[in-house]
């Protein structure tokens, strides 16, 4: 497995980390069985990767539950990261979505970070988390400057309750100020092969500022594992037959580029998915990929990519052909 060092904290992770939305069950994903979803934790770490992430919005704070079970006995083995911004059960924040009954609202407060923080050691069973994140930035009509955001994070860095501190979902101007405010070490943003926007601005800055930029959805829901033929049709109601790449004149494309691909899996002893991640971690040397895993068959599947150093001729003719789909 390759490490790398989270920003400048110190932290060394490895460069796949395990994302633990599903885990949480809620009505984005369904019920989840919960044995499963801890064994598919201890398979992460047998194999080598330390960073496990999750947040409290996940399952109202069910996928912290289970990842506190799942480390119990191993905190020491294990980079956990988890996130605020999301809060429920009053009226105080501007409202993101409603989801299993619960409005769900973003609140950067001093007040709500703190309360999520104390909430979060306690589903997690631990008296630390590792990285530190701001879920979604604050938006109308509850506007928090960062600066109070800030105030609390460092804070809880101060009292020894944080390691590091991350932003997810954030502008480079929003980043920026954070920095002004004091010191971020991860910025957890979309990026995939088909979703390049960060490197317009946000992955140059995490560059010159030495962050770490923590690529999510990198497989893009499945259609870059190679697991989605072009006859597959999508469940009525799946909120990916938006996307444009699943389209079946798009997905065509992608499905032949991967099929090209399948030379350099054997060269790497690898599968597609590991491939993938691979090309992603390569894109730069502070770049860290968050993959979700349900079951330790899907994370048997996917810790390759983990440990996978492409040649750069291979990148460059991946990227290549990548930027000749449009």
């Amino acid at each position: 497995m390759i490490f790398r060092e989270i920003g400048n904290s110190g932290i060394r992770a490895s460069v796949l980390a395990l994302g633990t939305w599903a885990i949480g069950g809620d009505a984005a994903w369904g019920k989840q069985d919960d044995d499963i979803s801890i064994r598919a934790i201890h398979a992460a770490l047998e194999k080598g990767i330390n960073l496990v992430d999750t947040a409290p919005a996940y399952g109202l704070g069910h996928s912290e539950r289970v990842v506190g079970k799942a480390i119990r006995g191993k905190r020491d083995r294990v980079i956990l990261s988890t996130k605020c911004g999301l809060v429920w059960g009053d009226n105080e924040g501007s409202q993101f979505l409603v989801r299993d009954g619960a409005v769900i609202r973003r609140n950067l407060s001093k007040k709500a970070i703190l309360a999520g923080a104390e909430e979060s050691l306690r589903n997690l069973g631990t008296d630390y988390i590792d990285i530190f994140i701001t879920h979604w930035q604050s938006a109308p009509p509850f506007i928090t400057p960062i600066s109070e955001t800030m105030e609390a994070l460092l804070q809880l860095k101060k009292e020894g309750k944080i390691r590091a501190i991350g932003v997810a979902n954030a502008t480079c101007e929003q980043v920026e100020e954070y920095l002004r405010c004091g010191d971020v070490a991860l910025v957890q943003q979309k990026y995939s092969m088909l979703d390049r926007n960060v490197e317009e601005g946000l992955l140059p800055l995490c560059e010159e500022k030495g962050i770490t930029l923590q690529a999510y959805s990198p497989l893009e829901q499945g259609l870059l594992t190679g697991r989605i033929g072009r006859d597959y049709v999508l469940p009525e109601g799946d909120i990916r037959s938006k996307t444009r790449w699943y389209q079946p004149q798009h997905r065509n494309r992608i499905l032949s580029m991967l099929e090209g691909w399948e030379p350099l899996c054997k060269k790497y002893h690898c599968n597609l998915s590991n491939l993938v991640v691979a090309w992603t971690a390569a894109q730069g040397q502070k770049i860290n990929v968050l993959v979700g895993s349900r079951k330790a068959e899907h994370v048997l599947e996917n810790f390759r990519g983990g440990e996978v150093t492409l040649e750069r001729e291979d990148v460059l003719r991946m990227r290549g052909e990548i930027e000749n789909l449009g």
